[in-house]
């Protein structure tokens, strides 16, 4: 796991266009539990963007061929870890956003006015 990078390149391009558009935050914030991509802690806001491989994407997630018991149990991890995560901001009030990577590939406005909606809300009950 220590050649997998904790940056993509669709973070990068859903945090500088947030950055363009004004929305200051903070990336892998390791003091977070599960480490979101992008939190507002003053905001209680934390932003997952979940690539369709690793998170095990209803659309377009599967498990490889070769190896499969392997990658069967370690992607059923990570989905199970997901589920904690959620579950953890949930219940100390914070708003999470989990975002596919498709939903990025295919519609980058879209996913940037939901987070920049989200964080306007909780702005707002602050």
């Amino acid at each position: 796991m220590q050649a997998i990078k904790s940056k993509s390149k669709l973070e990068d391009l859903v945090t500088k266009e947030l950055w363009k558009r004004g929305i200051r935050f903070r990336k892998n914030v390791k003091g977070l539990f599960g480490k979101p991509d992008i939190a507002i802690k003053k905001y209680k806001v934390a932003v997952f963007i979940d690539s369709c491989f690793w998170h095990v994407c209803p659309l377009h997630g599967n498990v490889p061929k070769s190896n499969e018991a392997y990658w069967g149990k370690k992607l059923e991890r990570n989905q199970n870890r997901d589920i904690e995560v959620t579950k953890y901001y949930n219940e100390n009030g914070w708003r999470i956003l989990r975002i596919w990577e498709h939903e990025i590939k295919e519609d980058l406005n879209s996913v940037l006015d939901k987070i920049v909606d989200t964080i306007k809300a909780a702005r707002e009950h602050s």
